[in-house]
């Protein structure tokens, strides 16, 4: 999985504060320099004025000014498992590598087993993963060895049933139907500020599944940088707090 913030707004919390001085200012906002508006806020400085208003907004549950930043991410191969969990969060836009004009009619079935287009989940592999409905891994040896060569050896024949149906002249929208549900995808979303809070909260809570808890911490990791205040105070004060902020 690579992750990449593709485009973004500048300055975002800059945006959120001027939009939220707005609802509480005779002036108009758009007259007025960041630090004219931002005069009133307790603070020293811009950075702790800026810290001072969104973290009073995020306390306070006014999320409206933090829809206006927007992000542009790129996400490059996740199964097509992750990508049904990402795109059911209706708020956000997407784009996804389609199997229908892209056929894999060139791709080396050994390769596939190495995990060149299909992921491979770590329990196929490690002998200790323990997942959601599981107490212990409680498997000897030869059973992982034997479901990590089950695993390699079924999407390596699925991708050469694949092929074969291509060559059969087969359509790659009605071949790509013997494809693992783990066949990697490439996808471009974007998002404003709330609703990556508002993912965050679903996705990278203890209990999702595996694939879209890590990309959704990567995602988290590029905002940090992107939007430093804000995704400072959301680690710090609200994740964990499952379904604070609804799309």
């Amino acid at each position: 999985m690579e992750v990449q913030l593709v485009e973004a707004t500048e300055n975002p919390e800059e945006l959120i504060c001027k939009a939220a001085r707005n609802d509480y200012m005779q002036e108009f906002v758009g007259d007025l320099t960041f630090e004219e508006t931002m005069e009133t806020v307790d603070g020293d400085t811009t950075e702790e004025k800026m810290r001072t208003l969104i973290g009073h907004l995020m306390d306070h549950g006014h999320f409206g000014p933090f829809e206006h930043p927007q992000a542009t991410f790129a996400v490059k191969g996740v199964s097509r498992s992750c990508m049904a969990q990402i795109t059911r969060h209706r708020h956000v836009s997407f784009d996804v590598r389609s199997m229908r004009y892209v056929a894999f009619d060139d791709v080396d079935p050994a390769a596939v087993r190495d995990g060149e287009m299909v992921v491979v989940p770590p329990s196929a592999t490690d002998p200790d993963w323990v997942g959601r409905n599981q107490r212990t891994a409680d498997v000897d040896e030869e059973q992982v060895r034997r479901r990590e060569e089950l695993f390699r050896e079924t999407v390596a024949d699925a991708v050469e049933s694949y092929q074969e149906l291509l060559d059969l002249g087969m359509p790659p929208e009605d071949a790509r139907f013997v494809l693992p549900i783990g066949t990697k995808v490439n996808i471009v979303m974007s998002m404003n500020v709330r609703m990556l809070m508002h993912v965050a909260d679903m996705r990278a809570a203890a209990d999702a599944q595996w694939e879209i808890r890590e990309l959704t911490e990567e995602l988290l990791d590029l905002a940090a940088d992107w939007c430093p205040v804000t995704f400072d105070y959301y680690e710090r004060e609200m994740k964990g707090r499952k379904n604070r902020l609804a799309p």
